[in-house]
């Protein structure tokens, strides 16, 4: 594994970031356990998730899950960059959501006690607070710090603008920033081409692609239909509305002799900014497979003809002016 360092930071993490939503709702922790054993195994260091994961409010089921696992000792904790991420809702009353600070303290001691760890590596806003000025985000991201409660901080759906203001305030304040902007991004998805790229690659900020496949879109969807595998109506509905593209695409793929998958997430690691693109496997195999990636060269005529397929965006404001 060549381990790279994540944005402007000396944190370095594996190329590929283990993304764990899936382990509750989807996976059993019987499963998660063992693929994140295998992650480990691979090289895989870096794991991103949420306190909302598992989707049952306030209990952080996947957290949980987590913790049990790193309890079981054998270096889990230490061989591993742990991510995860505030701002969801965690119970009923005020205060419970979002990034107040009150909330930032309460959600940092809930997310420490269920993983069973006295440290986040990475703490990352869910999503842009725009009650909450970056001044009291800030001061209590520093007590937190401060306290060796965590290391980093980092971002989630920022816009280029609000990752401009949480770097400009921090500055201001003499503290380090942001460390990581996780974005969705992918061939089908590429509005922060037009701002949070190059707003992420001037302050030195690592971006940590979410949804690299799409939902599936780009995961050789054509080929699983075809074999009779069934596909959820949202997933039918947004076939529907690409169709074109998913088709050209796979058979852009078919003349590489790669799967659409790898092929999603080498694109990824070709631009600008990104450190590792969140892989969400259910199982070994998945995992395994997706290993294949760092192995996968996208030359510049085959980056070329993905342009084609999925027209970017240039970066703002030539994208839309002069």
């Amino acid at each position: 594994m060549d381990y790279v360092n994540l944005g402007r930071s000396g944190l370095q993490v594996s190329p590929l970031c283990l993304g764990t939503m899936n382990f509750g709702p989807l996976t059993s922790e019987e499963d998660s356990f063992a693929i994140m054993d295998k992650a480990h195994e691979l090289g895989i260091n870096f794991f991103d998730t949420a306190n909302v994961y598992g989707w049952k409010k306030g209990e952080g089921v996947t957290e949980n899950i987590l913790g049990r696992w790193f309890a079981q000792g054998g270096g889990r904790r230490e061989r591993t960059v742990i991510a995860t991420k505030l701002y969801g809702d965690m119970g009923d009353w005020p205060n419970e959501r979002r990034l107040s600070a009150l909330n930032i303290r309460r959600a940092c001691d809930a997310s420490l006690k269920r993983m069973q760890t006295d440290y986040i590596d990475i703490y990352q806003a869910h999503h842009v607070d725009r009650n909450t000025p970056f001044e009291e985000f800030w001061e209590a991201m520093e007590i937190l710090r401060q306290q060796g409660k965590i290391i980093y901080v980092g971002s989630s759906n920022f816009a280029g603008w609000h990752i401009a203001k949480a770097q400009e305030t921090a500055a201001r304040r003499g503290t380090f920033g942001l460390t990581s902007e996780q974005s969705h991004y992918n061939l089908l998805t590429r509005a922060v081409e037009l701002e949070v790229l190059p707003a992420c690659e001037d302050y030195g900020i690592g971006v940590i692609p979410w949804s690299p496949l799409a939902g599936g879109l780009l995961g050789g969807v054509l080929r699983k239909i075809d074999k009779g595998r069934s596909a959820s109506d949202t997933m039918v509905r947004e076939l529907d509305k690409h169709r074109d593209k998913i088709e050209a695409y796979e058979k852009l793929c078919d003349e590489l002799g790669e799967d659409p998958a790898y092929v999603a997430l080498a694109w990824l690691l070709r631009q600008r900014a990104v450190t590792a693109p969140i892989i969400g496997p259910r199982t070994l195999e998945q995992l395994e497979g997706s290993m294949h990636t760092l192995e996968i060269d996208l030359d510049e005529a085959t980056l070329a003809r993905l342009d084609e397929i999925f027209p970017g965006h240039r970066t703002a404001p030539e994208d839309y002016a002069w």
